[in-house]
């Protein structure tokens, strides 16, 4: 695989790991908002997807004003637990520094507001790891609508041939086939091999430290 000018992520199930952290702020709105219970499973497959699509899909409903007052209830549980219980995959950290060391740029286009992400990247004591931060606060299209990807392209002033976004999840896939970037999969998430295999990718991994391969 060639070596980019600019490497963007996606963050959660990418570069984190924030699972535990998720079930249990879906698991508290649920008990104190009075919808139904969901089994893990079912919250485990809306990690990635714009937090309205998620708690629609968690709750069974399409009503964009239940699923807005459902998020007010889950960011006062986030604030609590987000942060603190999202964890780097055992290589995040040292595939980024490598990135670094070989002059790459280094972006995250996420789902996640920015400010959760730089918070993690802080508590940590890496923020020098990334450069640009994209989250949901800053577009009003979700993945995967390229607008964000696009939006990075601008930040950086680089062509999409210089580009490889890397992400867990079809969303991913498809925000990097929209905005005309390379794409490398990366299976930590529950998109399986298969289904990125449907679409344009310079590789499916199952680390990513592959990346530096």
């Amino acid at each position: 695989m060639k070596n980019y000018r600019l490497y963007l992520f996606d963050f959660d199930y990418t570069l984190v790991n924030s699972e535990s952290a998720i079930l249990k702020c879906f698991h508290i709105t649920l008990n104190k908002t009075g919808w139904p219970q969901r089994d893990d499973d079912t919250i485990r497959c809306t990690i990635g997807l714009p937090m309205l699509d998620a708690i629609k899909r968690v709750i069974e409903s399409e009503d964009d004003c239940k699923a807005r007052q459902f998020l007010e209830v889950y960011k006062h549980e986030a604030d609590r637990y987000m942060t603190e219980g999202t964890h780097f995959f055992p290589h995040t950290v040292s595939t980024l520094q490598a990135l670094r060391a070989r002059g790459a740029r280094i972006g995250i286009i996420s789902s996640k507001t920015r400010s959760r992400i730089q918070e993690k990247f802080d508590r940590d004591k890496v923020p020098e790891l990334i450069d640009h931060i994209i989250g949901s606060d800053d577009v009003s299209a979700h993945k995967p609508d390229p607008e964000g990807i696009k939006k990075a392209l601008a930040w950086f002033d680089v062509p999409p041939a210089a580009v490889l976004y890397t992400g867990d999840s079809y969303v991913d896939a498809g925000a990097a086939q929209n905005a005309g970037v390379d794409f490398a999969a990366v299976t930590t998430g529950t998109t399986a091999r298969e289904t990125f295999a449907d679409y344009p990718h310079v590789k499916i991994m199952q680390d990513i430290a592959e990346l530096l391969a």
